[in-house]
């Protein structure tokens, strides 16, 4: 059984960056779509970003546009996302998420009903 694992959390200023990393470990196929869910107490989790592997192409949700980015790795499997202009609203745990099947800008990995494999999460606190 594969799982996804994360790393590059952890805390940063205002205005800061941080880059996340995810890798899929023993699947024997590609996910179409791999991307970061985020998560604060109290609240539902939400869409942050998701790469289509396919055509190498983001979509990246309003509030974070201009300030992430989501990108390949030489690795199969593997996403990184870059986190530039931190705020404190972007204080969460991030989820590394994957759907194996979809079709173009991977519209299916926008419900968190459909994602395949979720990580274990990785931690992003800004404060000054």
């Amino acid at each position: 059984q594969g799982q996804l694992v994360e790393s590059g959390g952890g805390a940063v200023q205002p205005g800061g960056a941080l880059r996340l990393s995810c890798v899929g470990i023993g699947f024997p196929y590609k996910f179409r779509c791999l991307g970061y869910y985020r998560q604060t107490p109290g609240k539902d989790r939400e869409l942050v970003a998701v790469l289509d592997t396919l055509g190498n192409t983001t979509y990246l949700v309003e509030s974070v546009k201009g300030r992430f980015s989501a990108s390949p790795d030489n690795a199969v499997n593997s996403v990184h996302l870059q986190m530039n202009s931190l705020q404190s609203e972007d204080s969460a745990m991030y989820y590394c998420a994957a759907v194996r099947f979809s079709t173009d800008y991977c519209p299916d990995f926008r419900w968190k009903e459909n994602i395949n494999y979720w990580g274990q999460g990785t931690e992003v606190t800004v404060s000054v």
